[in-house]
């Protein structure tokens, strides 16, 4: 018996009112005695319990913490199922959490039921849907874990191991195989998903990427429509549409077999403005220049991370770590290029570290950044970039980061290559133009001023779009913003004077479908936030 039939929704229809079918399974499968260890819970916390304090925590942004009614920790979909049902008819404002890594309070924000994915984490082959099963509470460590020991496969994800799939996936994701694979929902096969329907009754759907199948559109919407719009994903399947046979090995892309890394680094110490303009733009025409889809260059994924340069408890720097698959062709000369080219005409000097060599898993786990890396405090806004900053946008930076210690970030990462064959109808990721990523990242500590922070962030992300009206507003020089980093100020018209929606800055043209989909799959509106898509007007 497959492990979607001891873990999924199979083994109880009753509580579905007949999903199964809705899902397209079998009866006889929809019918299967169910088999193996139990689900998890699930279980409900309240206030007065030793536990409720624990999962208000239970998060990286310590600036929000939800205080619910209670947590409903849940381990199957059927549990899912029953919590949003019993919360819908009870008139609670549900949320759900699957990894609590959101930019913006959209868990805790008035919710009175907060659904805990944590203890839906499993990663296995389901070889009833010929594709990898990834539950929405799995992190991406563990995915990458699961897929690569099992099976020598990956899919292309964040480098923030403590993400859950639940929302990284919904949102688009990217990371640092992105330039060389694409985005991870561009190898979405299925998703499930907790639905409520118009008379308030929840059940679980399966919506594939199928053009037949009914419910195609809200696997559309699930391709960088963003997380908490729609329902509540319990499971993605995954899978490259170009693959064809049954065999595991080959149904999603195989890692590098070992990766050279190094770093370029550089100090404020007698960097002028010029400088620093040449700096930002010698990294972004790179990119300009090497991101044709399929060429060894796109295998290369750079980091650079600046941060401020007022004096504080620790230094501020220039920092650009980069990785390469070290199978391509002339892999360490394409990496150490890149550090040339971003050190061509700077002062001070760039220096760069000594190139090491590893296995692609050990890389993974030691450079990316876990669940307690991320913790803390802190305030983040993005944009994609489809051409270089201009002069007058890198003067902005530096002056704002010459204003804050090490706590402001500027970072741009890596993006474009093969994420941009997609036509930008294909999936709810509408931005297929981009060659690098920006966000603009503020942090602090408890008992800090968190007013000065955030103001401080505002202003350098508004004045960076100073010419179209302190957002990065699509088209030209910029592709919008990435739902997966939300930032409310968006929708703020004191921060976003362009009269342009903030619905554009994420979702572009693909907003009006996405708003079709939430008609017919939510028309309670009951999965809301600060920046869910609206039902239609």
């Amino acid at each position: 018996m497959s492990k979607v039939t001891r873990r999924g929704f199979l083994g109880s229809t009753a509580a579905l009112g007949g999903a199964a079918v809705t899902a397209g399974l079998t009866p006889s499968a929809a019918l299967a005695e169910t088999s193996g260890d139990p689900p998890f819970g699930p279980v409900v916390v309240r206030p007065g319990d030793p536990r409720y304090d624990d999962l208000t925590v239970r998060r990286t942004n310590h600036r929000f913490r939800p205080r619910p009614g209670y947590f409903h920790v849940v381990g199957s979909t059927e549990q899912v199922v029953a919590a949003v049902n019993e919360a819908v008819r009870a008139g609670r404002r549900v949320t759900v959490r699957s990894g609590g890594h959101c930019y913006e309070n959209f868990v805790g924000d008035g919710a009175q039921v907060v659904i805990d994915m944590c203890e839906m984490s499993e990663v296995y082959f389901d070889a009833e849907r010929g594709a990898f099963a990834i539950e929405a509470g799995a992190t991406l460590m563990q995915a990458y874990r699961k897929l690569y020991l099992g099976w020598g496969v990956t899919i292309p994800g964040g480098q923030c191991g403590g993400v859950a799939a639940g929302g990284h996936i919904a949102g688009g994701g990217y990371g640092p195989l992105s330039r060389r694979d694409g985005l991870t929902v561009d190898y979405l096969h299925a998703v499930e998903v907790v639905v409520v329907d118009r008379a308030g009754r929840a059940r679980a759907v399966v919506a594939t990427r199928n053009p037949a199948d009914p419910n195609h559109d809200l696997w559309w919407a699930h391709t960088g429509g963003g997380g908490g719009n729609f329902g509540i994903v319990t499971r993605y399947w995954m899978r490259d549409p170009d693959a064809r046979g049954g065999d595991p090995a080959t149904l999603l892309p195989r890692p590098p077999a070992h990766v050279l890394s190094g770093a370029a680094y550089c100090s404020w110490d007698g960097m002028t403005k010029e400088s620093f303009r040449r700096l930002l733009r010698n990294y972004a025409e790179w990119h300009v220049r090497n991101s044709v889809p399929g060429s060894p260059q796109v295998s290369l994924w750079g980091s650079l991370l600046i941060t401020g340069r007022k004096e504080g408890p620790q230094p501020g720097g220039i920092i650009l770590p980069a990785q390469i698959d070290a199978g391509v062709p002339g892999a360490e000369k394409i990496l150490r290029g890149l550090f040339a080219a971003v050190g061509e005409g700077v002062t001070p000097e760039v220096g760069v570290s000594p190139i090491q060599r590893d296995p692609w898993f050990q890389a993974v786990r030691t450079l990316s950044l876990g669940a307690e890396s991320e913790s803390g405090r802190y305030k983040g806004k993005s944009a994609y970039l489809r051409k270089p900053f201009t002069d007058a946008q890198a003067d902005v930076a530096f002056e704002a980061l010459g204003e804050m210690s090490s706590n402001g970030i500027l970072w741009l990462l890596s993006y474009g290559g093969r994420v941009n064959t997609v036509p930008p109808a294909a999936t709810a990721t509408v931005e297929r133009q981009s060659i690098l990523k920006v966000i603009h990242l503020v942090g602090w500590d408890e008992g800090q001023d968190e007013n000065a922070h955030l103001e401080w962030v505002r202003r350098l992300h508004q004045r960076t779009f100073e010419a179209t009206g302190g957002v990065p507003v699509p088209g030209g020089d910029c592709g919008g913003a990435y739902i997966n980093y939300p930032d409310t100020d968006h929708a703020d018209p004191a921060w976003n004077t362009s009269g342009v929606p903030w619905s554009t800055l994420y979702y572009g043209v693909n907003y009006a479908r996405l708003q079709r989909v939430k008609a017919r799959w939510d028309p309670r509106n009951v999965f809301r936030h600060a920046l869910s898509v609206r039902p239609p007007a």
